[in-house]
């Protein structure tokens, strides 16, 4: 135990030490938009459905553990961003385990190139700070597999509680295992457990019904993650990205060649399971979700670098050697050079990018135009009107727009005093990518190709540029009346 207890602490310190300058970054994206506001109604009021975003299907998992935390520190940037941490850690410390488990009977010490891999991902470098759901999906869905592959079946049951309170769709999770013991070992009264996970999921569902009127929490986020992500082309696009994501992007496909070429050491029960339990879980995420959000499989990397390691002991030591380093350069590389296409832009420390540039804008904001109303599009919009969130100190007033192309703007109901925020929200594909007519008119069914209003136009609506920032391919620009 005590040699456990020192290696958990080990992982927490590696990943800590990793992320000293970005424990105090603010809010990004879904963290001041969903979990953050729902973690704090819970926290100040007691709300388990939240009030201050707009309520959707999520659990109240992360909330929970937030608010038990602050109920500790207090709320704060640092408190949120260290906690995070250290689940991280804890499900750095599981995937070893679990990786040490898949690989016996294989050469070359693949746990350690698993682990490895896992420290080394730009998404979970990133996702790892961050107050989001797929952390900590990640971490119960490895805590849930080691159980069950070790015959815990009730405390595996109660960890895919735990799980599915989390993430509603780690649901199937516990419907494999549940499949598993009853149709493979036979073993009714076992299987029978897995019925807490969704008579959990189903309490919170009544208790949002009875909140919000839809056990969705509002219309437009059932239509968008559901209705809309059913559509067959919606559905080819997620298992391209889903399929580029897990075997090609950053440095993947020298893992996916290990798999090629060793994916007959794969095998046995606890492999079976394991991939099981990751294959239900992408089509979970593919097929469900209008976003088609990268960090939706987080929990799938554990088992994915530990087939690519223990693949990879196929290979003779100094190719093994060549091939783990060579992936886990390229991973590296990936935290800091970006591919280029558009990608969401906590993938990598593009986030930071995108945060301090939105701090600078708030903070020039704040000391230069204080008391006047800002025009701008979700997420800044809602960033500096709330001091929680680490961008202000003092709440700004703000009209939201729909968007920041020109025509949008122009048809706001803008005063005199009003002043006018524009930026870059993620990366887009290059020219090359966009002169073909193709490809185009298929991106743009899933991104906004329109680019931002420009000086001139804005200058046409009476407004003249007062500051800029770039960063990182990345910039905002503000605009006042003269």
């Amino acid at each position: 135990m005590r040699h456990r207890i020192i290696l958990l602490l080990a992982f927490a310190s590696l990943l800590i030490a990793l992320h000293v300058p970005y424990v105090r970054l603010p809010l990004h994206w879904d963290e001041l938009g969903q979990f953050v506001p729902s973690a704090l109604d819970l926290f100040r009021d007691g709300a388990w459905v939240t009030t201050s975003a707009e309520p959707n299907i999520h659990p109240p998992g992360l909330s929970m553990l937030l608010a038990a935390v602050w109920s500790f520190t207090g709320y704060s940037l640092l408190s949120t961003r260290l906690t995070m941490l250290m689940l991280a850690a804890v499900g750095v410390y599981l995937s070893f385990l679990l990786a040490i488990r898949l690989a016996r009977g294989t050469q070359g010490a693949p746990a350690f190139a698993a682990v490895a891999f896992l420290l080394a991902a730009p998404m979970f470098y990133t996702q790892s700070m961050m107050a989001t759901l797929d952390t900590p999906a990640m971490v119960f869905t490895v805590l849930a597999l080691l159980l069950f592959l070790d015959g815990w079946y009730f405390s595996c049951a109660v960890a895919c509680t735990a799980l599915v309170l989390m993430k509603e769709t780690a649901l199937t999770t516990p419907m494999v295992f549940a499949a598993w013991l009853w149709f493979r070992d036979k073993r009714l009264k076992e299987a029978l457990y897995f019925l807490l996970p969704p008579i959990a999921l189903a309490g919170w569902l009544i208790v949002l019904q009875q909140s919000t009127g839809s056990i969705f929490g509002n219309a437009e986020f059932a239509q968008y993650n559901v209705a809309d992500s059913l559509t067959p082309l919606h559905i080819l696009y997620a298992i391209w990205r889903r399929a580029y994501t897990l075997f090609f992007a950053d440095g993947h496909w020298i893992g996916a060649i290990a798999l090629w070429s060793g994916w007959r050491l794969l095998r046995g029960r606890d492999w079976s399971i394991a991939l099981a339990v990751g294959a239900a879980q992408i089509a979970a995420v593919t097929i469900l979700g209008g976003a088609v959000l990268d960090r939706y499989l987080l929990p799938v990397l554990p088992i994915l670098y530990a087939a690519f390691a223990v693949a990879a002991s196929r290979y003779t030591p100094t190719r093994r050697m060549w091939s783990n380093l060579g992936l886990l350069g390229l991973l590296v590389t990936g935290w800091f050079v970006n591919p280029p296409y558009a990608f969401p832009l906590e993938n990598n420390l593009a986030v930071v990018d995108f945060v301090q540039l939105q701090k600078e804008a708030a903070q020039y904001l704040e000391s230069n135009f204080r008391g006047r109303r800002v025009a701008s599009v979700w997420p800044f919009s809602a960033a500096i009107r709330n001091p929680d969130f680490g961008y202000v100190q003092a709440r700004i007033y703000t009209v939201r727009a729909p968007g920041l192309h020109a025509a949008e703007l122009q048809a706001l109901d803008l005063e005199p005093s009003d002043v006018i925020v524009t930026y870059s929200r993620e990366q887009v594909p290059p020219d090359y990518v966009m002169r073909t007519p193709w490809l185009h008119d298929y991106l743009s069914r899933f991104m906004d190709l329109q680019p931002e209003a420009n000086s001139l136009e804005m200058n046409r609506m009476g407004y003249v540029s007062v500051a800029r920032w770039e960063r990182g391919g990345q910039w905002i620009q503000i605009y006042a009346r003269p």
